[in-house]
């Protein structure tokens, strides 16, 4: 079925790509919101990512030009949103979280910001949670300190009230969603898919930064996230590729120094006291998944730049 719809009143085609697992509601939730939104040259690409039931039936009952990709594995955040975008005919590729509903003016404001700022190359909405609209959750990012490997959103859990209503640079888009220029994308590259879930659209960031493209926050456009629908928030799977892909993000992306600072503090403060803290609480399964996410990095000593998905 052909979803592409080509130039419309001169307005550019826009890409949206989305990943489901298991969750065809909240990702039929997403495309209701897409029928109703101002911007309208788009074509919809939903990757699901080896469900157990198929979502086809029901994706296409809510928007019957959706174009389904089926993945007989589960290929992770990275992997999945690859394969939409391969698929992709946009002049932009808008990526979402299918956790997510739009607001009139979010593509809009989006492509203004690739028409203002020629250094584009990935710009991100601002973030409320969709549970508690009018609530930031995210207004750009923070750098991710050479020495702990921890960064932070700006403005989150904070009250709107225009106090971050600026196009600005940031380190980091949002992966919950992030418009990406063809031209950009084709210069750097697809999404690495050795992290799988968390982390990616860090390195993706740098890998732009990298080919001379900035990273932006766009204040005009705005974005509803019900966050975290899928993994859970406090699930060992989030534990274990939290920390598998904190380690492999500054191994890939420090300096030989930056990644000495950073082991210190790894190994002699956030292993004892994460350690401890899942022995107090009696978290086993946190506990496992921690470990096993460093002893990851450990069995993968090999250049990190080299690494790819298994």
């Amino acid at each position: 079925m052909q979803a592409v719809r080509t130039e419309h009143n001169n307005k550019p085609l826009v890409s949206i790509i989305t990943v489901n697992y298991n969750n065809s509601v909240v990702t039929c939730e997403l495309l209701a919101s897409l029928k109703i939104n101002s911007y309208h040259n788009i074509e919809v690409i939903v990757v699901d990512n080896a469900s157990k039931e198929d979502p086809t039936a029901s994706l296409l009952n809510v928007w019957p030009l959706v174009k389904v990709i089926r993945s007989e594995k589960n290929l992770g955040f990275a992997g999945g949103n690859n394969l939409g975008i391969k698929a992709a005919s946009g002049s932009f590729l808008f990526l979402v979280n299918n956790d997510t509903e739009f607001t009139d003016g979010l593509i809009e404001g989006l492509i203004e910001t690739f028409e203002q700022y020629p250094d584009a190359g990935v710009v991100s909405p601002k973030f409320h949670y969709f549970f508690h609209k009018g609530t930031i959750e995210y207004a750009g990012y923070q750098a991710v300190d050479p020495f702990t490997g921890r960064n932070a959103m700006i403005g989150c859990q904070e009250k709107d009230n225009g106090q971050y209503d600026a196009v600005s640079v940031t380190p980091y888009a949002h992966g919950g969603a992030m418009m990406i220029s063809r031209e950009a994308l084709e210069k750097t590259g697809l999404m690495p898919e050795v992290y799988f879930l968390y982390y990616e659209e860090f390195d993706w960031c740098e890998q732009f930064k990298r080919n001379g493209y900035k990273i932006y926050y766009q204040y005009k456009s705005l974005i509803y996230h019900k966050e975290s629908m899928t993994t859970g928030k406090n699930s060992p799977l989030k534990t274990y590729f939290i920390t598998r892909n904190r380690l492999l993000f500054m191994r890939r992306n420090t300096t030989m120094t930056g990644r000495l600072g950073f082991m210190l503090y790894f190994t002699f403060l956030t292993i004892p006291k994460n350690t401890l803290g899942f022995l107090f609480k009696r978290e086993g399964v946190h506990l496992k998944a921690f470990w096993r996410g460093i002893f990851w990095n450990i069995q993968h000593l090999k250049k990190p730049t080299d690494l790819c998905v298994e």
